[in-house]
């Protein structure tokens, strides 16, 4: 896997209205890697994904995709370089059939439109069917073939789970591992399940109260319970030194 970053945050600072959500956050996502980013509620993870989107801006620091910084460069702009960014509300359009949404994606020829049911392949069977009636994992299988489709240099994933059960969730994120692993893809994670993300996750790291607290591998990171357990509490953990 090459090691060189493909995503690299420095000194990133952001929040809304003058008021900084995330300070000072480095890190770094690399071609096939896929990385998580941990945390309560409230914590900046949102704020982070939406800063490397170009949703929101800079109040410090750098976006750099593949050594080059992003200031300056707008949220389509960024889109059309391989920043794919799939929100917690799916960004799916309810009034459309799943076939209407691949095909706004581009997907306009026979062997494009199988491309899009690569993936997920019980879409298939829906692609007529109205987003608004699908179900919770069927929006987000669609939300996620949307930007599967893409093919992106970076994927930015903000809680997949949300609203899911958790088997339907051990579906859907080995997919992003095997999608990053085959494509070289930098897949930067946000989810509340922890122990699924870090499941199939390389490294991660650990925000609270819009600060870094710990970035590890994803293995040694799952065993510490106790630094788990206060992010998502949004406590700082005391040193024991």
């Amino acid at each position: 896997m090459d090691t060189s970053p493909t995503l690299e945050l420095r000194d990133l600072s952001a929040g809304y209205d003058g008021a900084p959500v995330v300070r000072n956050l480095t890190l770094t996502v690399s071609a096939g890697e896929v990385v998580a980013l941990l945390g309560a509620n409230g914590a900046g993870k949102t704020t982070t994904l939406r800063a490397i989107s170009g949703l929101v801006k800079l109040a410090n620091g750098s976006v750099r995709l593949d050594g080059a910084d992003l200031a300056g460069v707008s949220a389509t702009d960024r889109v059309r370089r391989g920043i794919v960014h799939v929100p917690h509300d799916r960004g799916i359009f309810f009034q459309l059939t799943v076939a209407e949404h691949f095909r706004l994606d581009g997907a306009v020829r026979p062997d494009q439109q199988e491309a899009a049911f690569e993936h997920f392949p019980a879409l298939r069977g829906l692609q007529d069917r109205r987003a608004g009636l699908l179900s919770g994992g069927e929006q987000q299988m669609l939300a996620l073939s949307r930007a599967l489709l893409r093919r992106p240099r970076v994927l930015l994933l903000d809680e997949l789970s949300l609203g899911l059960a958790p088997v339907i969730v051990e579906r859907l994120l080995p997919v992003v591992r095997d999608f990053a692993t085959r494509n070289g893809t930098a897949v930067l994670l946000v989810e509340q399940h922890v122990h699924l993300a870090l499941k199939i996750s390389h490294r991660g790291y650990v925000l609270s109260h819009g600060e870094l607290v710990a970035a590890d591998s994803a293995d040694r990171l799952s065993g510490d319970s106790a630094l788990l357990a206060a992010s998502y509490l949004g406590q700082r953990r005391e040193s024991s030194g």
